[in-house]
């Protein structure tokens, strides 16, 4: 009886690491554009995944008929929600200013932007998992496209053309 689990247990974490082998680079990216950090230098998005990583495998073996992708992602997205909005109620804990290429969106933005285009996930379910309507999902999605498709050009130094007077 031992050994039949012993055998399991292994086979199971087998099961896990040919998962984490296919997954993990994609779920990193995603990551990465949710907490809009440098692809080289991104310590939360790692955090993030390994989170996400984690619950996965302690679900692993309620999740037969389930894709275990679909919870890693949805954990992932949950988790950076639940996180920012702790850090937008918590005052005086600065970060350093994001510089992905999602940086000038702000935290909703992205996660819609990333669910919805980068990782496929229809408007109802992405609705669904955040809690808010279809409507505000396209909304958000919509308005997020926009702001990455055509930035905003930071106002610089104008010159106005001033008249001389004449001496």
């Amino acid at each position: 009886m031992r050994e039949r689990r012993v055998a399991q247990g292994a086979g199971r974490a087998q099961e896990f690491e040919a998962f984490v082998a296919g997954a993990a680079g994609r779920l990193l990216l995603a990551a990465t554009l949710l907490t809009a950090e440098a692809p080289d230098a991104n310590p939360r998005a790692r955090r993030l995944l390994t989170l996400a990583l984690g619950h996965t495998y302690a679900r692993w073996h309620r999740l037969r008929g389930e894709d275990p992708y679909d919870c890693a992602r949805q954990y992932l997205a949950v988790r950076f929600a639940r996180t920012i909005w702790h850090r937008h109620r918590l005052l005086g804990r600065e970060r350093p200013a994001p510089r992905g290429p999602l940086a000038r969106l702000d935290p909703q933005e992205r996660l819609v932007l990333v669910l919805r285009l980068y990782e496929g996930v229809a408007e109802e379910q992405t609705a669904a998992l955040l809690g808010l309507t279809a409507d505000r999902v396209h909304t958000v999605c919509d308005r997020a496209t926009s702001l990455v498709l055509h930035p905003v050009r930071a106002a610089g130094p104008r010159t106005v053309n001033a008249k001389v007077a004449p001496s």
